[in-house]
């Protein structure tokens, strides 16, 4: 088949990658847009305002107990009478569990009406009628609950009941008063730690919600810039080897359907990354020929490791642009991964010319090394290592140290975009 047929086979499956992936990216969009939201877990919150029924009468029971050995101690130490400690439960239990019993009303009460800076006013009105009522009603169940209770016990009634219930309401009514505002306090600090726990939550989901975008936006700031120098290495081809610049073409559509698969995805096993690197270096060799060389030094136990999505690209697009491009006879690339422990050491290293001080600020402060600087501050804070150095015999070496997480078999498969649903 003559060459200029093969050309033209090669440009129309290239348009035909483009209007694929085209689509594919249409789809995602829509997909990221309509994704779900953020939202308060309700249920969560919720439950930080109730309290346990079995929580109310434990504390009573506790308290209880020791009422009676309170009443009891009295009794053997400043009266004549003989103790008996189920006389001091039959009195002072009932007082206790009247009291857990209407812990339920006085938490409904609280929250309707909470001490805040705009309704304190209405609040105290509304609990100083409260404290009369529920003082009242636990009078008349305290007294009702001893004397049913004594009477099973067959002891003797030295009171009426409605002697009982004066004594009771009148003489004990400042302690009854502040064993009512204790449980007020108890609700208000309750409803405020679950508010507090409510804005903990929110500001750790905005937290994430933030961190998420900032390295979307990071993420997509890369294509563009990858793109146009591909585009612009294809323009300068064009004039001069028309092959090669249909060949870029070609390989170009293969690398820009990857990178659409791994959309909005973060890290990706290495063996990936490098695969989607040996597609870049693809279309660099069709530029440089033989005046490239690529010596790759993986260790097999690094494929599976998950790192950072588009991290060594940027690198090995500036190592070729600063330090092969420059040199006459081409040069060397050498790119080794391997692993210490629980970390995982990559280095990026070119044998040009090296680096002034200028152009080493410049070359620092590009878009592809900020851009993955800044990735890198975002995924592992305080936990990696990025830096340049000239090494002894020339050239420009660029190292990167991240912690492992999880490989490739623990990669959340939600993160992952499913190609066949977009297809």
């Amino acid at each position: 088949m003559p060459l200029r047929d093969e050309r033209q086979i090669d440009v129309r499956e290239a348009r035909m990658r483009r209007d694929e992936t085209a689509s594919i990216v249409r789809s995602r969009v829509r997909r990221s847009l309509d994704g779900p939201r953020l939202s308060a877990d309700s249920a969560t919150m919720e439950s930080h305002r109730r309290v346990s029924a079995r929580l109310v009468f434990g504390v009573a029971t506790v308290l209880g107990i020791f009422s009676a050995f309170q009443a009891y101690n009295y009794v053997s130490l400043f009266t004549q009478r003989e103790p008996r400690m189920v006389h001091s439960l039959a009195v002072n239990m009932p007082y206790w569990y009247a009291w857990a019993a209407l812990v339920p009303g006085i938490f409904w009460l609280a929250q309707r009406y909470p001490f805040e800076r705009a309704t304190w006013r209405r609040a105290a009105g509304v609990h100083a009628g409260g404290v009369v009522m529920f003082v009242l009603v636990h009078a008349v169940m305290t007294v009702s609950a001893r004397r049913t209770l004594v009477a099973a016990l067959g002891m003797p009634m030295r009171q009426s009941w409605s002697s009982q219930l004066q004594e009771l309401f009148f003489l004990n009514f400042d302690w009854e008063m502040m064993t009512y505002w204790t449980v007020v306090g108890l609700s208000h600090a309750l409803d405020y730690y679950s508010k507090a726990q409510e804005r903990a939550l929110a500001a750790a989901q905005l937290e994430t919600a933030l961190a998420e975008a900032q390295l979307q936006a990071l993420q997509r700031q890369l294509h563009p810039h990858f793109l146009f120098n591909t585009l612009h290495t294809i323009s300068a081809l064009m004039h001069r080897d028309t092959e090669a610049a249909d060949a870029m073409l070609a390989r170009l559509s293969d690398l820009l359907r990857l990178t659409l698969e791994r959309l909005g995805v973060q890290e990706v096993p290495l063996k990936e990354e490098l695969e989607f690197l040996e597609k870049y270096l693809e279309i660099e060799r069709t530029r440089f020929g033989e005046r490239l060389t690529v010596d790759m030094q993986v260790e097999p136990e690094t494929l599976d490791i998950c790192v950072p999505n588009l991290m060594l690209q940027p690198l090995v697009e500036n190592a070729i642009r600063h330090g092969i491009a420059p040199r006459v006879g081409g040069g060397r690339l050498q790119i080794v991964a391997r692993r210490t422990g629980d970390r995982l050491w990559m280095m990026v290293r070119d044998n040009g010319p090296g680096l002034s001080q200028a152009k080493l600020e410049a070359f620092n402060h590009g878009v592809g090394l900020s851009n993955t600087r800044s990735r890198l501050m975002h995924l592992y804070p305080d936990q990696h290592r990025f830096e340049f150095h000239e090494p002894s015999d020339g050239g420009l070496a660029v190292t990167i140290e991240i912690p492992v997480g999880a490989d490739a078999a623990d990669v959340d498969q939600a993160q992952m975009p499913n190609m066949e649903s977009v297809a």
